[in-house]
């Protein structure tokens, strides 16, 4: 595959797991410079200086699988559906750690070995690595902890993690079609921007998959009832209160227009003549 196909791919994992961390006390940084000549790691998710105002807890039983042990700073290395994660990939894992805590540590010291916490996230089960190390269960389906160059590496296969809602945002990396389509379904994103998140995943699986059984009226169908559900009561009056009126109206028959109206509220708005003549029909019907 093309190198710029890939980046393609690093570069939604990292718009992804923006979303997933919006207004959480946490900062991500997709593509973050570790070096004066270029060293960029996918992605890094760490804790700010200033405290975010306003920002929602984050609750590790509400993070996808894997992401459970989350530290003060966070290097996260992704392989899509094209790219092995091999021996090398944690190598170099294990270099943007060492360029990173130098980078992050204050004058004359060095933060502490257990604050930084090294992620290897990969769509499929990585073969050659298994073969050189063990990979230990870490609990949850497809999450594995290895060890490699002195460092515990949190391993997460995305293709292989449970399908539930707080795992939808893996699923949508997953090179699985059925699990993209039921992570759409159940996606809940952080910020108004995430719908274009979702269509630009669709657009890069249809060009790699012009046979996908799933099409762009289904992928935006879903990813809308997705939006609508997660929805709190005020955000959906809010969308009703900036409709026509007459556009609710046409969506329901009159028969549920009228359900609830006291005898004398469906009356309101007729002329005398109009209710003459409503009378009038009801004697001859009875």
């Amino acid at each position: 595959m093309p190198p710029h196909d890939l980046c393609r791919w690093h570069r939604l994992f990292g718009v992804g797991v923006t979303d997933l961390f919006a207004d959480t006390p946490l900062l991500v940084e997709v593509e973050k410079e570790l070096a004066l000549k270029s060293q960029c790691v996918d992605v890094a998710i760490f804790e700010p200086t200033v405290g975010a105002a306003g920002a929602r807890p984050v609750a590790p039983a509400d993070l996808p699988d894997g992401l459970e042990t989350l530290r003060a700073h966070n290097l996260v290395t992704y392989k899509s559906q094209h790219e092995a994660l091999t021996p090398w990939t944690l190598d170099e894992l294990i270099g943007h750690y060492v360029a990173y805590r130098k980078l992050v540590s204050p004058r004359g010291g060095l933060i502490p070995e257990d604050a930084v916490g090294l992620f290897a996230v990969a769509a499929r089960f990585p073969d050659a690595l298994a073969r050189v190390v063990p990979l230990r269960p870490a609990g949850p389906p497809g999450v594995f902890d290895v060890t490699w160059g002195g460092r515990q590496i949190r391993l997460v296969v995305l293709r292989d993690i449970a399908v539930h809602p707080r795992n939808a945002a893996w699923g949508l990396f997953s090179a699985d079609r059925e699990r993209l389509r039921e992570a759409t379904r159940q996606y809940q994103a952080r910020r108004p921007g995430a719908l274009a998140l979702l269509l630009e995943l669709y657009q890069a699986y249809r060009l790699e998959d012009p046979e996908l059984a799933y099409t762009m009226e289904d992928f935006l169908r879903e990813s809308r009832e997705a939006f609508l559900r997660d929805l709190t009561p005020e955000e959906r009056q809010a969308i009703i209160d900036a409709m026509d009126a007459e556009e609710v109206l046409r969506r329901y028959s009159p028969e549920d227009r009228l359900k609830g109206l006291a005898p004398e509220d469906r009356l309101v708005g007729l002329t005398p003549e109009e209710i003459r003549r409503l009378k009038d029909r009801l004697d001859r019907m009875h």
